[in-house]
């Protein structure tokens, strides 16, 4: 592998859509770090769930990973594109409004963001 080659002079940084669904596997590669695109309005758990993986809490991540991410993606990989519809409705839906999606993206369906909302909503403050 890379990680074999290089050792600790190996480093990836990258933007996986919903990172934290790769982010053990790539830990055990030996890539501990990701970018976290959820950040931008779930911060608190985006952080819970980086410090799991990082001490290698798997039970917080199971939770966190059944609870919210796996939800999540269902909603986001409904629309070839919703990988940034859904970060930017995520920001509008706590206060953070960036404007739609350009085209030829499209926005959330109503009955889509009453989803993320209750997703977002079920997490508590942030």
């Amino acid at each position: 592998s890379i990680f074999m080659k290089m050792g600790d002079r190996f480093s990836y940084l990258g933007g996986l859509p919903t990172a934290e669904v790769y982010a053990a596997a790539y830990k055990a590669l030996g890539t501990p770090v990701y970018s976290s695109a959820v950040f931008n309005f779930i911060p608190k758990t985006a952080m819970d769930f980086y410090k799991a993986v990082a001490a290698d809490d798997m039970a917080t991540q199971h939770k966190l990973l059944k609870e919210f991410f796996m939800p999540y993606l269902e909603i986001r990989n409904k629309v070839e594109g919703y990988g940034v519809s859904i970060i930017k409705a995520g920001a509008k839906l706590v206060g953070h409004d960036a404007g739609p999606v350009r085209a030829p993206l499209t926005d959330l369906k109503p009955a889509e963001l009453e989803q993320l909302k209750a997703l977002i909503d079920k997490l508590g403050a942030q």
